[in-house]
């Protein structure tokens, strides 16, 4: 099922495996000109002209932009306990990893009456979307709500679409999920509508966020581009993507599995095997061929699998496979291979790394405790996953006195002469002529 790339016996540049390593990914720009329509019809139209479009894409239209706290109380009295149990579990994995990564401020002393005070100040308001579609994601709902709880963010609202058979509300267990996160502010409102009536707010029913965070499809995707800005963004998500690391010591049907659970998402996710075992990558090949058919969404995960942003990836050892993961930087990478841990902590590019073979992606998405809203397309290189951090601004309090300044007096002089800003300079001029002119008098 899966094609095969052949880059052994080669060296190839960092530019080589960037144009032949297997790569989907979505174009945003061409659908630009549908979603900004939306994104102004709202920006004028508020909640009235979301609930429009969201009648004419989602079928149905909501008797308010915002859930009533009863639909929601009735939401959480109706889970399963098997699924309360598993989500409790998992907002209490993920508040533990993500409450230990707020930074703490901290004080540089410079000289005498010269310091510098770094403070992390947590965005104020943020939006949350969380996408309805082909699947339900209450595990969207903690990966984004709690970092921005543990950042101390004091007003999160979710919006996530109206579904026709949940009464018009979204679909009761995201419902649930936010009102056991103390989320109760919750939009019945999806797609590119959700991202402009986040953004833009309404003056009498909804008010604006300073930050959109969340996965969605193109059209969301689009729309936060389009609103970022006005406010800020975690990032444009992409299609799903794992790569595999594998050895000759890896089990080819967990390998399979693997593979499999990451197409499942989308006919456009992207599954990679790394591998300088032929063999091994044979019967991988094999086992995935044997095992997909049997999950419902055999379809979904047939077109993923055989997609050229999916395939196996034939190297020399594992130092190349370890250039070509840092080349493909994937969004979940995993590694099967003798001393795992040793090989992990080599890559220097990937969204989030699963060090052997029980620590595959599922877990991640769901109780790992690290958060599954992840950098694709290659973003890795340059870009982190949703955490703590994401929902904090550094500000740095600079607190000089008259010695400390004047420490520096003629450095900042110079500096405004050679930027030809005399004004910077006579700013610093001033503070200690006038002390001379005064005592003077």
């Amino acid at each position: 099922m899966l094609s095969t790339i052949d880059l052994r016996g080669q060296v190839p540049t960092t530019a080589q495996l960037r144009r032949s390593l297997p790569r989907g990914g979505t174009d945003i720009t061409s659908v630009l000109p549908t979603v900004t329509p939306i994104i102004e019809a709202v920006k004028t139209g508020g909640a009235q002209a979301a609930l429009e479009f969201g009648a004419r894409f989602d079928r149905v239209r909501p008797d308010s932009v915002r859930v009533p706290a009863e639909i929601m109380d009735r939401a959480v009295g109706e889970l399963q306990p098997d699924v309360r149990a598993a989500i409790e579990e998992a907002i209490a994995r993920t508040r533990k990893v993500h409450s230990e990564q707020k930074p703490q401020s901290h004080t540089t002393e410079l000289a005498d009456g010269a310091r510098v005070t770094e403070v992390f100040r947590p965005v104020e308001r943020v939006g949350l979307y969380v996408p309805g579609g082909q699947a339900v994601y209450p595990s969207s709902v903690i990966m984004n709500a709690v970092p921005a709880q543990e950042a101390g963010t004091e007003s999160l609202v979710v919006a996530s679409p109206p579904q026709e058979d949940c009464g018009g509300w979204p679909h009761p267990t995201i419902l649930a999920v936010c009102r056991l996160l103390g989320v109760d502010e919750v939009w019945a409102v999806g797609g590119a509508q959700a991202v402009a009536l986040l953004a833009y707010g309404d003056d009498e029913l909804c008010e604006p966020v300073d930050m959109v965070t969340g996965p969605g499809n193109i059209y969301v995707a689009a729309a936060k581009r389009l609103v970022q800005g006005v406010v800020g963004i975690d990032s444009e998500a992409g299609p799903t993507e794992i790569a595999i690391i594998a050895d000759h010591t890896a089990n080819p049907i967990w390998v399979a599995y693997d593979l499999i659970s990451q197409a499942e998402h989308d006919e456009m996710a992207a599954s990679v095997l790394i591998t300088a075992d032929e063999e091994f990558a044979t019967r991988v090949n094999h086992e995935v061929a044997k095992r997909y058919g049997v999950t419902a969404n055999h379809a979904r995960v047939e077109q993923a699998l055989r997609g050229q942003q999916s395939g196996i990836v034939l190297v020399d050892d594992l130092e190349q496979a370890v250039r070509v993961a840092d080349a493909y930087a994937a969004e979940h990478l995993e590694v099967h291979t003798e001393n795992a841990r040793e090989i992990a902590e080599r890559v220097r590019h990937a969204g989030a790394i699963f060090v052997g073979e029980y620590s595959p992606v599922p877990l991640g998405d769901y109780v790992a405790g690290s958060n599954h809203v992840l950098p694709t397309g290659g973003t890795a290189r340059f870009s982190a996953g949703l955490s703590t951090h994401t929902f904090l601004r550094p500000v740095n309090l600079i607190d000089y006195d008259r010695v400390g300044l004047r420490s520096v007096a003629e450095h900042v002089i110079a500096f405004s002469q050679a930027e030809q800003l005399p004004a910077h300079g006579e700013a610093i001029r001033a503070r200690f002529a006038e002390r001379a002119e005064n005592a003077e008098g």
